[in-house]
């Protein structure tokens, strides 16, 4: 009965606020009924600490990505023009409009910065279908085994609920006219080939890919960095 009772506690507080010292302190009493004779942690403690280092991870990710600067000055995850637009990028540039090209690059990094905090929520809410025995898997898996069984539970939600808030950033800080300003003027120049692009589709998947790499990163941190882990169950869970 007593078992059952701190599962239910466990449960309640893990959704509530999954960081706070009353969970981590049911945790602990629920542990010791549920830990191995080997003295690894329990199930339950494995699968919230999990849960917890995505929600920590997530939400450091989202601080570094969506601020000034958070996509543009990191190399890793800058969005670069895209692969099949660079032929006419060279172009552009050759007759004088390498500065527009830098505001067009500029400005879907913007978008990306503006919409990365909408993210927050989405990531948070899809953490509460991980099971007991995916958080057994990942916590044995590579450095980031979570973020990727994240990603590949999330992307398709992620990228429906995160193409409009692109969309919006992207007309809010002028990407999109930018983009068909640049396209028009590419279009009078003889020797240029021209082609229709979604910006938008692209902008939206190297900003979600952007998030997912730091949101990698972070994950690393948590398994190799003791000082990552900020609350006694990412320490008892990952201590190594």
């Amino acid at each position: 009965m007593r078992r059952a009772i701190l599962f239910l506690s466990a449960l309640v507080l893990l959704i509530a606020a999954p960081a706070c010292a009353q969970l981590d302190q049911l945790l602990k009493e629920l542990d010791t009924l549920t830990r191995p004779a080997t003295g690894a942690p329990g199930d339950v403690k494995i699968g919230a600490a999990l849960k917890q280092a995505l929600q920590v991870g997530t939400e450091n990710a989202v601080k570094l990505t969506g601020r000034t600067d958070g996509y543009f000055t990191n190399q890793a995850i800058k969005i670069l023009m895209p692969e099949r637009l660079r032929t006419l990028e060279r172009g552009l540039r050759t007759v004088g409009y390498g500065s527009e090209v830098d505001q067009l690059v500029l400005s879907m990094n913007r978008a990306a910065e503006r919409a990365a905090p909408s993210a927050k929520k989405i990531f948070w809410d899809a953490i509460g279908g991980m099971t007991i025995e995916d958080a057994q898997r990942i916590l044995g898996g590579t450095p980031t085994a979570a973020t990727d069984y994240f990603k590949t539970k999330t992307s398709a939600s992620l990228t429906l609920a995160f193409r409009p808030v692109v969309d919006q950033a992207m007309n809010e800080v002028g990407t999109t006219r930018q983009y068909n300003e640049l396209l028009g003027q590419a279009k009078a120049i003889p020797f240029l080939r021209t082609e229709d692009y979604d910006l938008d589709h692209y902008v939206v998947g190297k900003a979600l890919d952007g998030l997912f790499h730091v949101v990698g990163e972070e994950e690393r941190k948590i398994r190799t960095d003791p000082a990552a882990r900020v609350t006694d169950l990412l320490k008892d869970v990952f201590a190594k």
